[in-house]
């Protein structure tokens, strides 16, 4: 009986060995990912303040001439619909007028050729 307890003691022994060396791995690990972590992050904010400065610098002015030429091509659009609508009011102005004028004529024309003297 004393050589199984010997036995048992031994593979007792490997076991609290392994565990002992499994929780030192884990703790490793999480301060290894707690490093990594904090690494990434602090590339993370660098990289955001690059965007930042870049939407500042190059993004935000850019947008402005969009906007302003946009607003030119507004107004300019504006002011050729209403410059359209006038030459569409003058040339209906104008048609109504010919039309009223050759109905003229014929009514004098009429009047002429049913009375030549």
């Amino acid at each position: 009986m004393e050589s199984s307890l010997g036995t048992t003691n031994v593979f007792l022994g490997i076991m609290a060995f392994t565990s002992a060396l499994e929780a030192l791995l884990i703790i490793g690990l999480g301060i290894a990912f707690y490093m990594l972590y904090r690494r990434m992050n602090a590339m993370y904010r660098e990289v955001m303040d690059l965007v930042a400065i870049v939407d500042a610098k190059h993004v935000a002015p850019a947008m402005a001439r969009a906007n302003a030429i946009l607003d030119d091509v507004k107004d300019v659009t504006t002011t050729v619909k209403r410059n359209a609508d006038r030459v569409d009011a003058a040339l209906h102005n104008s048609r109504t007028r010919i039309v009223g004028i050759a109905r003229g004529a014929r009514f004098a024309l009429r009047a002429i050729m049913h009375n030549p003297g």
